[in-house]
């Protein structure tokens, strides 16, 4: 009797176990394929490539820049194909999921040209949202940057 009990509540703990060892795989997936679109939105800067970026903003993409002002996809993207960068670096990205929600913080430090054709020099922490879309491709939904000081 005692081993029936034991091996039901062996059975009762593993079925409790199971739904949460999915969700730690499906959150460390998550934020392999997270990095991944980070990494190639990084490579579209360094290689001065906005159609690298183009398909992981959302259509409904809101950017916050350093100063401030808002942008959407079609201005995102138009000023990344005039802002012409001479190095790009990414540190201390860290990627935190909640379901089909991401949200990747990293330090941005780059050098170049902006939009206007004004050198910059871009130290600042961004926070980008992605969301989980049909068809398991991650958009960014939401970009916003904050200076840092040297």
């Amino acid at each position: 009797m005692k081993n029936r009990i034991a091996l039901c509540l062996l059975g009762l703990i593993s079925l409790g176990i199971t739904p949460i060892a999915q969700a730690q795989k499906a959150g460390e997936t998550a934020k392999t394929a997270v990095a991944a679109v980070e990494e190639q939105w990084t490579q579209a800067q360094k290689t001065n490539n906005p159609d690298l970026v183009a398909p992981l903003l959302a259509d409904k993409f809101i950017g916050i820049g350093t100063d401030g002002k808002i942008s959407n996809r079609e201005k995102e993207l138009a000023d990344a194909k005039a802002t012409k960068f001479s190095s790009v670096d990414i540190e201390d990205l860290h990627i935190t999921v909640f379901g089909n929600t991401a949200v990747a913080t990293m330090v941005f430090k780059g050098k170049g040209t902006d939009e206007k054709g004004k050198s910059m020099d871009i130290n600042a922490r961004w926070a980008d949202t992605w969301v989980k879309m049909p068809g398991d491709a991650w958009h960014c939904v939401l970009s916003q940057g904050s200076g840092l000081k040297p």
